[in-house]
């Protein structure tokens, strides 16, 4: 079945319900969708909008994410094969001494 967007599969639902008269259970397996979406299409035209992801804060890293997104940023123009993994961006945050006690400290418990 080809890609479509969530409004046409909510419009393709509701007018072959509308058309057919088929149950919410033939509607899921004939669109492929699981029930409680045939039962959303049904009740409102539109989706619901997707929910804004919870921002946590990164208290162990939070201080070298500016370092980290330089890393990334020139990585755009390096060759695929040179930009870094996330294995790689661990090991030169380790090799800042810095990160190294911060992490070692978290990590053993100590405050």
């Amino acid at each position: 079945m080809p890609r479509r967007s969530k409004v046409e599969l909510y419009e393709q639902i509701r007018k072959a319900h509308a058309r057919d008269g088929v149950s919410i259970r033939e509607l899921a397996r004939r669109f492929g969708v699981h029930r409680r979406d045939v039962r959303a299409a049904l009740s409102s035209p539109v989706p619901r909008p997707r929910k804004n992801p919870v921002v946590r804060p990164a208290p162990v890293l939070g201080p070298w994410k500016a370092t980290i997104d330089g890393w990334l940023e020139a990585d755009g123009t390096a060759p695929r094969k040179q930009r870094h993994t996330a294995r790689r961006v661990w090991q030169r945050l380790i090799e800042s001494r810095s990160m190294a006690s911060t992490w070692a400290s978290r990590r053993c418990g100590a405050t």
